[in-house]
């Protein structure tokens, strides 16, 4: 392929009905990574070595005891030829229509608090509606009309929120945005369908394209059988590779296509390390690649074995062979040392240029009692290279779009409560069905099989089929605003703390600026301080010169002065736990807060599953880590204050939520206090708001919002709990004013703007969570990070007629157990009893388009 990227490509050829299986082994370009023709990687080819699997069955933990209807047109999907490989026709793009619901919500009663000041005249409130409905109309001229983004079933558009069914939609128009690309690495063949899922089936189905990675083969011991004809059947290791990917090539094709049978086209490319790899497209879905670089596993998930991906990384072997499968176009075996690895996965960045990395979990833990790690080694070690790779590629490679990064959760998710509907869990099951070849029709013709017969005893795995979580980016609240009514907002793109700023309630947007330095994990938190600056909180991983030197720290910056964009330089707190190898540098994203008394803190919890804390002293002076107790903790703690401005942090556990609350303003943070709360999803949200602090959550197996108001009086305690129903989905809700915003099933933005509303779901796919903020007393600000790692934000009034929303008021309706699981009724979490009138305003991308050269 010649040197440069040409803007089009030449008409697509009719596409044929090709059957799947291996092409010649000459090598080609690496396809599919960009809409455009991809150069070759920069730097040469340099020797490649390799890394080893996970075997089928996986010996985990053990599981623990006002809205517009929406217009639907049908359109034509954007031109998909640019996907292809020079030698693989185009399909046919025809598109069918996309169908909404709407849910109706019922009505639950609201209550008031009394607490905020003199009320402003009927007349003045009425007088603030109108300018917000100017300000409203604005921001949607300026965004152009309305944000669309390209996909698979259109929307008339962004600006209409839309209550769609569980099918992931996204609105598309020609000559808009790119939608993002997404490429996601993973260490064995079904990571990606155990623990992506659903975020990748949603992603394929909106029109993303898509590269899986896979680092090794999942040889495991070659028996590709389950447990009653193990002993009878033949080990195998090359063949039972081919039959995992055989389960990765159905399983794909189906969540792309329907039809498993779906043709792809297999060929060789060679990579930066020197070696060369696999690389199939999908025929009908060319934007659909996977790349398998057949790399030896581990085979085990703790044991020490050096000739692995964890022993590469350690130095304990100089290389780590390859494992080819029996049908792979690629002949020549192998090695690769741990910079080729690295090297590879460099280029292989270079050449999809993705806008969204999507990895498992670099700091998994141990279990606190017999140590041993609480995923595989090779999960993990090769999250590790991903890290690196991604740093070393975000640093030498310039003339590439933004990424952001997710991390998954891997086996401890069967220790965690369900966090998927039993619809989601449903699919998600079905397409590991596909992957485990349960029917035993040989549709793939191959001799090795169709799928991987290991999982098929058990293709749920370890509960792995109910859940999915996030490893990090779990907080809401990397939004915040300013005593001038502007907005700021903080996320990691690049391994850089991102900033984009604007200046006052309708002034010009500017970011992201990418904060001076590097190594930056995804989840910030932001507080603002007593003099009006912004304190950002992030954790940092530094890789150091031997592998012993991996740590992850908590490092916080300053604002210079308030409304300036110039922040100080991060300074390290440190960390709570010990070296790499004592618990994996599994401390949490941070929780901060300022109490009544001007005290910041910060709070993380730690490798052992406790809470641990830092507060800042009256000179500026950080005291020492704090040991706070708890146990079993999970996810990442949140923290808030009440109107006493007495300090509450709550971290959940994988039966309830356990919290601590300071007697008074100043003092100690209290102890350990077991809240009596239900099992949750593990993320968290927290609000100071109605004298106390509210919690939102999810209800496992439901997806359904819940909330609780939490006081501090003699610890923490439950006021009521109810449930605000919703859209299913999964993951953190944010909260503000009248406002809930969270994912839907689907994937998408689901909004409730409170009582009189129906949920509402907007077709923005989304990494990590929402965020929102209250921009004067009755507008609240709500962003979102996209796929294309582009900020978008939006604004809801509650337009009331009789004083708008007011920040701090009672906004919970309804009756404790209100809406069940999978009803996606119930009433809004905020908003008080005279926000029927509330809007959402369109959605506006910050910034230029984020499709990089």
């Amino acid at each position: 392929m010649p040197e440069g990227r040409p803007l089009l490509d030449p008409p697509c050829p009719a596409a044929p009905t090709a059957p799947a299986g291996p092409t010649d082994g000459a090598p080609t370009a690496l396809a599919g990574a960009d809409a455009r023709a991809v150069p070759a990687a920069r730097g040469g080819t340099r020797p490649a070595r390799a890394v080893a699997a996970t075997s089928g069955t996986r010996p985990g933990p053990e599981p623990s005891p006002s809205a517009r209807p929406p217009v639907i047109k049908p359109r034509t999907a954007p031109d998909t030829c640019a996907w292809l490989p020079r030698d693989v026709p185009a399909p046919d793009t025809t598109e069918p229509d996309a169908t909404d619901e709407h849910t109706p919500k019922g009505h639950l009663p609201h209550g008031h608090e009394h607490g905020h000041g003199h009320a402003h005249s009927l007349a003045h409130h009425r007088r603030l509606a109108r300018i917000v409905k100017v300000v409203a109309f604005c921001a949607a001229t300026v965004a152009g009309s309305m944000l669309v983004l390209r996909g698979n079933e259109a929307l008339a558009g962004l600006g209409t929120p839309t209550t769609a069914d569980s099918r992931a939609t996204t609105a598309t128009a020609a000559g808009l945005p790119d939608p993002g690309r997404v490429l996601q690495v993973v260490a064995h063949p079904d990571d990606d369908l155990y623990f992506m899922n659903p975020d990748l089936r949603y992603s394929i189905a909106a029109g993303h394209p898509v590269t899986s990675v896979y680092l090794t083969s999942g040889e495991a011991d070659g028996v590709n059988a389950g447990s009653a004809k193990g002993a009878s059947t033949r080990a195998d290791k090359p063949g039972y590779a081919e039959a995992r990917q055989n389960g990765i090539r159905a399983a794909y094709a189906k969540m792309a296509t329907g039809d498993r049978s779906s043709a792809w086209k297999r060929t060789v490319v060679p990579t930066a390390g020197g070696a060369h790899a696999e690389l199939d497209v999908l025929v009908a879905k060319p934007e659909v690649n996977l790349v398998w670089l057949q790399l030896r596993e581990a085979g085990h998930v703790y044991q020490d074995v050096p000739d692995s991906l964890h022993g590469l990384w350690d130095g304990k072997v100089p290389h780590l062979e390859s494992m080819l499968a029996s049908g792979t176009p690629v002949k020549q075996p192998f090695t690769y040392t741990k910079d080729q690895v690295v090297r590879t996965l460099v280029s292989i960045l270079d050449r999809y240029r993705p806008t969204t990395i999507r990895t498992q979990d670099p700091t998994p833990g141990r279990t606190p009692d017999t140590k041993r790690y609480t995923d595989h080694q090779d999960h993990f070690y090769g999250a590790r290279f991903v890290q690196l790779a991604s740093e070393t590629y975000a640093r030498e490679v310039k003339d590439r779009p933004h990424f952001a990064t997710q991390n998954y959760v891997g086996y401890f998710n069967s220790s965690l409560p369900s966090s998927l509907d039993p619809a989601e869990a449903r699919e998600k099951l079905d397409i590991l069905d596909t992957y485990a070849w349960l029917d035993r029709k040989n549709h793939c013709g191959s001799e090795a099989g169709c799928g991987d017969l290991k999982v098929a005893d058990r293709p749920a795995g370890n509960r792995w089929t109910e859940s999915i979580n996030y490893a990090r980016g779990s907080g809401t609240s990397w939004l915040t605003s300013d005593a001038q009514q502007g907005l700021w907002a903080f996320k990691v793109l690049d391994g850089q703390v991102a900033l984009w700023h604007r200046t006052g309630l309708i002034g010009r947007w500017s970011g992201p600026l990418l904060l001076p330095g590097t190594g930056m994990d995804q989840g910030i938190s932001t507080v603002t301080l007593r003099d009006g600056r912004i304190a950002a909180f992030g954790t940092r991983t530094s890789f150091g010169e031997a592998p012993s030197d991996y740590r992850r720290e908590v490092v916080l910056a300053v604002q210079r002065a308030p409304g300036s964009e110039e922040f100080e330089d991060w300074e390290s707190l440190g960390t709570p736990d010990g070296a790499d190898d004592e618990w994996t540098s599994d401390i949490s994203a941070p929780a901060v807060s300022v109490d009544g008394a001007g005290r910041m803190a910060v709070y993380v919890r730690d490798g052992a599953s406790t809470l641990r804390g830092r507060t800042q002293d009256a000179d500026g002076a950080w005291g020492p880590w704090e040991r706070h107790g708890g146990a079993d903790l999970h996810g990442t703690p949140v923290t808030a204050t009440d109107r006493s401005g007495r300090l509450m942090v709550f971290a959940a556990t994988t039966r309830s939520v356990t919290g601590w609350a300071q007697p008074e303003p100043g003092a100690a943070l209290g102890t350990a206090t077991a809240t009596g709360l239900p099992e949750t999803t593990v993320p968290l949200t927290a609000v100071g708001r109605e004298g106390g602090v509210r919690l939102w959550f999810r209800k496992p197996g439901s997806g359904n919002v819940r909330t609780a108001l939490m006081t501090a009086d003699d610890g923490p305690k439950v006021t009521g709990l109810t449930d605000l129903g919703g859209l299913q989905g999964f993951g953190s809700v944010t909260a503000s004013g009248h406002l809930l915003a969270g994912r839907s099933s689907g994937g998408q933005l689901g909004s409730d703007l409170g009582p009189g509303h129906l949920w509402q779901r907007s077709p923005l796919m989304f990494v990590g969570a929402p965020s929102s903020t209250m921009t004067g007393r009755n507008l609240v600000s709500l962003a979102v990070v996209g796929l294309d790692a582009r900020l978008y934000v939006t604004s809801s009034a509650n337009d009331s007629g009789d004083g708008g929303a007011v920040e701090g008021a009672d906004v919970v309706s309804g009756a404790d157990g209100a809406g069940g699981a999978g009803d996606a009724g119930g009433t809004g979490g905020s908003g008080n009893p005279g926000g029927a009138n509330a809007y959402l305003a369109p959605w506006m991308p910050v910034g230029p388009s984020n499709t990089g050269p």
